[in-house]
């Protein structure tokens, strides 16, 4: 037998059949439904005229499910459960209580307030899935252009970025890395000008401008041009070849703390080798809204 080709079963219909079959009893079914019993009576009857099909054995009570009914009492509660499951789904994800977020940071950032903040949004996200990808700033702008990153924590400011929202996130300053052998390690009251005859290990400004600029701009107030002689990338990179001697550097102080056993660090007076790090990110899933919000 065919089901009428304009039938639309409903899952209030699926919902009214559950509870006669459960309860066995039409006004016991009705009663947890909320309505009369009359009404119910009628739905069942169209459903089986629906479905083409007898699902309940009636006599003067409810005696019982046909074989049919008994099938369709599994199907039912199958698909009243996955249509639960999808509205809780789609709840989850627009609340932003599941999905992925796509996390970049510049290398100084785990030095700072970024680890607490990433424990406490698993903490309080469980089911979501938090992806951290190290990259420079000039790398994560690209990825957040192209998708392949939903925020960043990066160093303003930013080059032709005007696209690229930015909260401030942190703050840290610039202090000098020295080799823990090198002689001026020694040197009483350092400060940075008795750095202008060393060599000078950076990272390139095409993948960090504001910092960049910033260690130039402080080593031309000292009074020299410093002569750089490599380039790394990423703060780690730069930090490991002081550590073996290859030349000093002016590095987050969050950082100093690194391979303290092969460096010495020492800070710079004033404010003005203060910096800020920021939130970049462009189009925020909900899931990413929520970390937006919880950093």
């Amino acid at each position: 037998m065919a089901i009428n080709a304009r039938a639309r079963i409903t899952l209030r219909a699926m919902e009214q059949f559950v509870a006669v079959a459960e309860e066995l009893h039409f006004h016991r079914a009705a009663e947890r439904l909320n309505m009369s019993q009359p009404p119910l009576t009628s739905a069942i009857r169209k459903l089986e005229s629906d479905i083409n099909a007898a699902l309940i054995n009636r006599g003067n009570r409810v005696l019982g499910l046909t074989p049919a009914g008994k099938k369709f009492l599994y199907e039912s509660r199958e698909t009243l459960r996955r249509a639960e499951q999808a509205i809780t789904a789609t709840a989850d994800v627009a609340a932003g209580r599941t999905g992925v977020v796509r996390l970049g940071y510049v290398g100084s950032s785990l030095y700072g307030r970024l680890p607490d903040v990433i424990r406490e949004f698993r903490t309080n996200h469980p089911q979501v899935r938090l992806e951290l990808h190290e990259a420079t700033t000039a790398a994560q702008v690209a990825a957040l252009r192209d998708g392949r990153l939903d925020v960043g924590v990066l160093i303003p400011p930013l080059a032709n970025a005007e696209d690229v929202d930015q909260t401030l996130f942190d703050s840290d300053r610039l202090c000098m890395a020295i080799p823990k052998d090198h002689l001026l390690g020694k040197r009483p009251g350092l400060i940075l000008s008795d750095l202008s005859d060393e060599p000078f290990i950076l990272w390139p400004m095409v993948e960090g401008r504001g910092f960049h600029l910033q260690v130039i701009r402080l080593c031309a107030n000292a009074g020299f041009v410093p002569e750089v002689t490599q380039e790394a990338y990423g703060m780690h990179a730069v930090l490991s070849l002081v550590a073996v001697g290859a030349g000093v550097s002016v590095v987050p102080e969050s950082m100093s703390g690194f391979r303290g056993d092969r460096i010495s660090y020492h800070p710079l007076s004033s404010a003005e080798p203060e910096f800020d790090l920021v939130l970049g990110y462009r189009h925020l899933s909900p899931a990413a809204q929520a970390f937006v919000r919880s950093a």
